[in-house]
């Protein structure tokens, strides 16, 4: 437990997967054609707290959807790659515009297309229903499945190694 929180608490981006991670997996299309995706309130919530705390936040995913560009927009993510076939590039695009080293970044992945980028980073997060391969190669598990809490699991395993999840918690108590 104390190597999982030293490399949460060196951890200065963190990069999700959008399907499987920020949402369930599944998949709906309206009769339009429109693809529609439920996301976690909880996540997001985790997520704000997490850029308040001056931890950056991105998403890399190999699917593009308008209903996920306005669910980051909403959040206030502004590196976000969506459509992304070789995660390899965005991730070291991202290092290099943000001037950080692999081993301060964090990705939070569910199947095959995120190890390429999970065995580079420093903390390597496996949401609880990944893949069982993908899940051998994590630093850590979430208790919860994709899209039911687990991307706030991971935001307050970060703030709690940092130090700065009780006083987050805190300025909700509004005490008189």
């Amino acid at each position: 437990m104390r190597d999982l929180l030293d490399r949460a608490a060196a951890i200065r981006l963190v990069i999700f997967d959008v399907d499987g991670v920020l949402t369930d997996g599944r998949l709906y299309f309206a009769s339009g054609g429109d693809e529609l995706k439920a996301f976690h309130i909880r996540d997001g919530l985790g997520i704000r707290m997490l850029l308040d705390a001056g931890v950056g936040v991105a998403v890399i995913s190999g699917r593009r959807a308008a209903s996920v560009e306005r669910r980051l927009a909403d959040l206030g993510i502004v590196h976000a790659y969506l459509g992304v076939h070789d995660k390899r590039v965005a991730f070291a695009e991202l290092l290099a515009r943000l001037g950080l080293d692999a081993s301060q970044v964090a990705y939070v992945g569910d199947d095959l297309i995120d190890l390429p980028v999970m065995i580079q980073v420093g903390l390597a997060i496996a949401v609880q229903d990944a893949d069982a391969f993908v899940r051998q190669h994590a630093h850590w598990q979430t208790p919860s499945r994709g899209g039911q809490g687990a991307a706030r699991e991971v935001c307050e395993l970060i703030l709690e190694a940092r130090g700065q999840l009780t006083a987050l918690r805190e300025q909700y108590l509004c005490r008189p």
